[in-house]
């Protein structure tokens, strides 16, 4: 148990604590964005992200992963606050946090495994280019001077590993940019200009709504989609991780963790959030690996609040813009583009298609959703065909070798593919390559007995394995002999 504890813990203690320090500084922007997206202080979000951080490093199932409040979830509250007021979003958090959990209980984690690579591409490729796109509007009415520091984060970013990696480059990007900015007095935005930050700790509140069923039903249509979103970008999130660290996570455990974070972050005066794909790159970039840098993460960033906000106040967003643009060209998956001729032409459209839609909406969950019911269609019309050949091997008994899966999408085929009125007296349907999946293509076959029976004919299964014959005994077909 104590070996265990280490090793989520305290196998990275420098990676992790510098990683950890970076992230936080990459978070205060974004949470303050997102506040002011929703219509509510840029507090809300900076103590969103602090709990959520701190609470999935403890609880959650993917170590190493960074939650904090997000985009897309803010989004969703949009008109809830517009409409009803911020303590109802509070509300639809927590119940947000409690659906979560009920799911991770119902173990609907494992339902990640569903999603299709080509989908999975779509997802990182789409976040890659709006994690870009989103720092361009820091660039409207800019001067030179910001184009010459967004450059020269990303040099140290990119040339100070081949020198040292004691310090994580983009924390050094950060610090260096920020001192020559303050240097040279450059007439510059920083994070102060997002929105102000106040020195005060998050502070346990019941939501002041009217607990009643009319509450409910403002509040659980917003907190449904804010679960299934929350969940939908986590687990994505940590399939990502999974492949960049070459190491697993427990989906089911994450589901849950991103549940309680919720719950606790709803009654300390935070919005709902989620794992953060483009925070989570920068901490694993920085040598992050444990829970550990997920929880510095988070405290650092509570630190930063509340002894350091004049300090994070005058940090140039030109630093912070420069890190994430590297987040989103590390985001994106470079070969899945010089490799699309060598995939088959539905996986590339798939891919695509997944990054179109959500470049047009502007929300993850909707390109992923879009992308696996394309994956769902072209994996019925691949497997809905079905090849029946005929032979004649003894006098008067015709075989017809069926080939395929037997199931709703090919029952109308399979019905038509015999020759009921001039085959002879002996038919018999060999099904040693074929499987019946359902209710249609058990009474599919019951229709071919009946219409050979109807000719006075004799028809024979056989060949039928025994999940085939399972089925076609529930439904309660009686088969004729020699199946």
């Amino acid at each position: 148990m104590l070996q265990k504890l280490k090793q989520s813990w305290l196998s990275n203690l420098r990676g992790d604590i510098l990683s950890g320090i970076t992230v936080a500084l990459a978070l205060i922007p974004e949470s303050i964005s997102f506040s002011l997206m929703v219509g509510v202080g840029p507090m809300v979000g900076l103590y969103a992200s602090f709990c959520i951080a701190v609470i999935i490093s403890i609880v959650g199932g993917r170590p190493g992963m960074i939650s904090a409040a997000t985009g897309a979830m803010a989004l969703l509250m949009v008109s809830l606050v517009k409409d009803h007021g911020i303590e109802y979003l509070f509300a639809a958090t927590i119940l947000a946090g409690i659906l979560q959990y009920v799911m991770g209980v119902l173990k609907l984690g494992q339902l990640i495994q569903f999603i299709p690579q080509s989908v999975m591409l779509g997802f990182v490729n789409a976040l890659g280019i709006l994690i870009f796109t989103t720092q361009l509007v820091h660039f409207v009415g800019a001067t030179w001077i910001m184009y010459a520091l967004v450059a020269l984060t990303l040099l140290i970013i990119y040339i100070l590993p081949r020198f040292t990696k004691v310090i994580p480059s983009p924390l050094a990007a950060i610090i260096i940019v920020s001192i020559i900015a303050v240097a040279i007095g450059a007439d510059l935005k920083t994070v102060g200009d997002r929105g102000i930050i106040e020195s005060t700790l998050p502070l346990f509140h019941i939501p002041d709504v009217l607990f009643s069923l009319d509450t409910l039903w403002i509040i659980f249509p917003y907190s449904l989609s804010l679960a299934i979103v929350g969940i939908l970008e986590s687990l994505l999130t940590a399939s990502v991780l999974d492949e960049m660290t070459d190491t697993a996570s427990n989906k089911n455990k994450e589901v849950r963790g991103q549940g309680l974070a919720n719950i606790v972050t709803g009654f300390f005066g935070g919005m709902a959030g989620c794992a953060l794909i483009g925070q989570s790159v920068i901490n694993v970039k920085s040598g992050g690996r444990t829970r550990l840098s997920t929880l510095v993460a988070g405290s650092f960033l509570l630190f930063l609040i509340m002894v350091l906000s004049d300090v994070v106040n005058k940090i140039p967003m030109a630093a912070l813009v420069g890190v994430m643009i590297m987040v989103s060209i590390s985001t994106f998956d470079w070969k899945s583009v010089i490799n699309i001729h060598k995939v088959p032409r539905t996986d590339a459209f798939i891919m695509v298609a997944t990054v179109t839609i959500v470049l047009i909406t502007h929300d993850l969950s909707k390109g992923v959703f879009a992308g696996v019911l394309l994956s769902a269609l072209v994996f019925v019309w691949k497997i809905a065909k079905i090849r029946v050949s005929t032979s004649d091997e003894k006098p008067q008994i015709r075989t017809y070798r069926i080939k395929g899966q037997l199931f709703f999408g090919t029952t109308t085929s399979f019905v038509a593919s015999f020759d009921y009125q001039n085959d002879p007296q002996h038919v018999v349907l060999d099904f040693n390559n074929s499987h019946v999946w359902d209710q249609s293509a058990v009474t599919a076959i019951a229709k071919v007995k009946s219409k050979y029976e109807q000719q006075d004919k004799q028809v024979n299964f056989i060949g039928l394995n025994e999940e085939s014959k399972l089925i076609i005994r529930k439904v309660g077909i009686t088969l004729s002999s020699g199946h």
